[in-house]
């Protein structure tokens, strides 16, 4: 069979730049909405979430429940992928938190093999519902050269000495900042500003 094979070949390699998603409080939603209610909420979110990944490069490595792992070639197409994401969930009831880590993983016909990947799996834990982190290595990528993508600030986290979480403040003049929102999970605060929000108009 060639299916592994043509895996192989569709998954970005060297530099690769890896999303996570989560959606936060899916417990209380389902009880909220009611099952048919969170079903059609939960489909409308991954819709959304795949027509973003799809238009900046994505490639959708693994999903499992509501989450997503998602590859893209470039760190810049993985965070406009993300503020994508981001602006056609704002109306709904869906609040999803969004991780993403640079690095040079191993791609095998299984996916990605390294400690790369579980990297930008703990960057996505250690968000809140509607934020998006970045460590150091992606954010570098995507300030090198580019004064227009704005400020980042970021936060010690206490999860490892190794990661630093980077939390998008402007994304090409789109963004905004509440400075009442929460600090990331296991990241110590450096400042007022909270949570990233990006708007849809």
């Amino acid at each position: 069979m060639s299916a592994p094979v043509d895996r192989l070949r569709e998954l970005p390699s060297g530099t690769v730049t890896f999303l996570f998603t989560d959606v936060e409080g899916s417990t209380r939603l389902l009880r909220e909405l009611g099952p048919d209610g969170y079903a059609a909420a939960v489909a409308e979110h991954r819709r959304v979430l795949r027509e973003a990944f799809g238009a900046h490069g994505g490639v959708e490595v693994d999903t499992q429940g509501d989450a997503f792992f998602v590859a893209f070639p470039a760190a810049p197409g993985a965070l406009e992928a993300a503020a994508q994401a981001s602006a056609g969930l704002a109306r709904g009831p869906i609040s999803v938190r969004m991780g993403l880590h640079t690095g040079r993983p191993l791609a095998t016909d299984e996916g990605y093999i390294g400690e790369d990947v579980h990297r930008a799996a703990r960057i996505a834990a250690a968000g809140h519902g509607g934020q998006v982190l970045l460590s150091k290595e992606t954010r570098e990528l995507v300030t090198r050269g580019n004064s227009s993508t704005g400020a980042l600030e970021h936060s010690a986290s206490s999860a490892t000495s190794t990661t630093r979480c980077w939390r998008r403040a402007l994304l090409l003049g789109r963004a905004t900042c509440s400075a009442t929102a929460r600090a990331p999970k296991n990241c110590t605060r450096t400042s007022s500003v909270g949570r990233v929000h990006f708007p849809t108009s």
